[in-house]
């Protein structure tokens, strides 16, 4: 670990899936020195996507790590997922960086996932630079992408760079603060040229704008400027910075990451105006000794601490962890306290991760992003520190689940197999769910969405080689009542010897929404023995188990137990307990019974084009739309719908919107089911049954 703080860049790459993050993280290494050639998505070769569920999909679906030295800094390279199925991986990566790079597609432009990665990175209030990619692409068009990232995202972009020539005629860039225009060659080799004629007037207008928006920055520069006085390059350089860290603005360059144009200039522009650990000062905690907030400065001297931002499921290896550093310096080996699991941790080695490549490590300061193998209690999220000065980051919760699916064994036996493989696989992707579902005896895998599922049942076969089979999942209903009944339950048999003889009157009445169940001892005079009562209330509650339309839980029902008669020799608690049984079945036919069905909280947002579409295709679902707000240039619709009517909604909302409209869910509360569809479902699952 020889690196100075201050040279330390840790930098993310984000934007939606297709824009060419890991294009760039390609040509950035390239460049660099680190790779000896320049990988192909399409060609499954890069160094930052390699598992094979990636190069399968040609996209990256788990956030890659790199390291490359670049003039005198050392940067960490993350190149985040940019896919909605996996972005749950993008925010927990991005909690590393110090500085993010958002990469706008110049055919496509901005959409919904780029959005959602810049609202991350304000909420880490973390300094960016945009670089508009693609600009050798037909269709390509610089000014259309700068205007619309203006009109999207605060703070504002300013114009650092001008393309030189368009579509397949591109072939270099203007850099404005030096005035030099770039050529580049087919290796990506950069060479000085005059600007062009037809771009004189461009580039002077451009220059003028920018020095002004440079200036906003300081004070002193903007007075200076505004009295007529020429600026020197080291003073718009140092603006820039001052500015870009401040989050006053953000710079956009530009360039092509596949022909390898303008990439040496973004380099520059990490390396010069993006932070380093030190420039983001203390990060706060809280010390769980006194429950208060403390803070840890980038300091190699202070105590260590540090928060894991991945984990990585190993059939072979074990789990790697990857942590960054936030203060201290840890050595080649040693021992940490884990604050959130309240124990200590060996580790034997430390590791730098370079794509899929894990290299030794010297040691780690403030800032470096490293990696261990085979701790037994660290998880995702989790705070490590010095044993005598404890303290707990808080990292940013897993986005929250959206479609579920039943999961399966293919062979049978495999049951264990499956809940203790696809556990490991949630240690590496929190945002993953498993649950077993006791009213439907399923096992529940929820995710992002479907490829986000079905991508982890790619990789339980290929890590730990089980196989399951995905369907959709049954839906939870239940059974109430609507009616106000009294009746009798009477349980009576004689068999040689002592007989069995149990009698209890109950009055079963509906219950508010979500009241549950009641249970009432209205019994005077002795009429039942004290000791049968709670025998009647078990019958009762373990009938109700098993509602009578369709075999759902009844709920949300109370029962009084009012009058009834015992035998002083056959009376038993078996006896009142059937009795009780009896009663509730016969109460369940007279009171109207009904279904109830699981009705989600559902929040919508999408661009306004789309409004006319989902509204209609929300009534579809027989959804009640609850309300609706401007988000910038979305619209975002809050409504309640049926679980029933969304278990596959991810698949038809990206599809309806080209990509563009995300949605969260969460279940809200149950509801009657109209009568003629509880009919439909009650014929079919008592079919299904027979």
């Amino acid at each position: 670990m020889s690196e100075k703080i201050e040279n330390l860049r840790n930098i993310a790459l984000v934007a939606h899936s297709g824009a060419g993050k890991t294009s760039l993280a390609e040509a950035m290494l390239y460049d660099s020195g680190t790779i000896k050639r320049l990988g192909r998505v399409e060609d499954g070769n890069t160094a930052m996507d390699f598992e094979p569920e990636e190069l399968k999909r040609t996209s990256s679906i788990s956030s890659g790590f790199h390291q490359y030295n670049w003039k005198k800094n050392t940067i960490n390279l993350i190149d985040t997922p940019g896919d909605q199925n996996f972005f749950s991986d993008t925010r927990s990566c991005l909690q590393a960086a110090d500085g993010v790079v958002v990469v706008i597609d110049a055919v496509d432009g901005i959409k919904v996932q780029t959005e959602q990665a810049w609202e991350f990175a304000a909420e880490f209030n973390q300094p960016l630079v945009i670089f508009i990619n693609k600009l050798d692409r037909e269709r390509a068009d610089f000014q259309q992408a700068f205007r619309e990232a203006g009109e999207i995202f605060k703070p504002k972009p300013i114009i650092l760079q001008l393309p030189i020539g368009t579509e397949a005629e591109f072939k270099g860039v203007v850099d404005l603060i030096s005035g030099q225009a770039f050529e580049y060659d087919e290796n990506g080799k950069a060479r000085k040229i005059v600007i062009p004629a037809d771009m004189q007037e461009s580039v002077e207008n451009e220059r003028e704008n920018l020095i002004e928006n440079i200036a906003e920055a300081d004070d002193e520069l903007i007075e200076r400027y505004l009295e007529g006085e020429e600026l020197t390059q080291q003073e718009l350089a140092e603006a820039l910075r001052k500015g870009t860290l401040a989050r006053i603005f953000v710079p956009v360059t530009c360039g092509s990451a596949t022909r390898n144009i303008g990439i040496d200039l973004i380099m520059d522009l990490i390396n010069d105006t993006l932070p380093s650990p030190i420039d983001r000062n203390a990060k706060t905690g809280v010390d769980p000794t006194i429950g208060k907030e403390v803070e840890r400065m980038p300091d190699p001297q202070a105590p260590f601490s540090g928060f894991v931002v991945k984990t990585i499921a190993d059939p072979y290896a074990g789990r790697l962890t990857i942590f960054k550093v936030v203060s201290g310096t840890l050595g080649t080996d040693g021992t940490f306290y884990n604050a959130n699991k309240e124990t200590k941790e060996r580790f034997n080695q430390l590791l730098t991760i370079t794509g899929k490549e894990q290299k030794p490590a010297t040691g780690a300061g403030p800032g470096s992003i490293v990696a261990v193998a085979k701790l037994k209690e660290t998880v995702t999220g989790d705070t490590l520190c010095d044993d005598s000065a404890k303290i707990v980051y808080k990292c940013s919760e897993p986005l929250p689940s959206l479609i579920s699916f039943a999961i399966e064994a293919k062979s049978q036996g495999d049951e264990d197999k499956i809940f203790i493989s696809m556990s490991k696989l949630l240690e590496e992707d929190p945002a993953l769910k498993l649950d077993r579902i006791s009213e439907t005896k399923e096992i529940l895998l929820s995710g992002l969405g479907q490829i986000h599922v079905e991508t982890a049942i790619d990789k339980l076969k290929r890590k730990f080689n089980v196989e399951a089979i995905l369907k959709t999942p049954k839906v939870p209903y239940r059974e109430t009542i609507k009616k106000k009944v009294r009746v009798q339950g009477k349980h009576k048999k004689q068999t040689g010897g002592h007989g069995q003889y149990g009698d209890c009157w109950i009055q079963m009445e509906p219950l508010p929404r979500g009241q549950g169940f009641e249970f009432v001892d209205a019994i005077v005079g002795g009429a039942i023995p004290k000791t049968y009562i709670p025998a009647v209330e078990k019958g009762i509650i373990e009938s109700s188990q098993k509602g009578v339309l369709a075999g759902f839980p009844c709920v949300d029902f109370k029962a009084t137990l009012d009058y009834g008669s015992f035998h002083a020799v056959d009376s038993s608690e078996m006896a009142f307990k059937v009795a009780g049984s009896l009663a509730y079945k016969k109460a369940c036919q007279e009171a109207q019974p009904v279904l109830l069905e699981p009705v989600m909280s559902v929040t919508i947002t999408t661009p306004e084009d789309f409004m006319g579409d989902i509204m209609g295709d929300l009534n579809s679902r027989r959804g009640k739309v609850l309300g609706m707000d401007n988000a910038g240039r979305n619209q975002v619709i809050k409504a309640n719908v049926p679980m029933a009517e969304f278990l596959t909604y991810a698949p038809d909302l990206r599809s309806m919107t080209g990509g563009r409209g995300m949605y969260t869910m969460e279940f809200s509360h149950y509801d009657e089911v109209p009568a003629q569809i509880a009919e439909k479902i009650v014929e079919e699952i008592n079919k299904s049954k027979a």
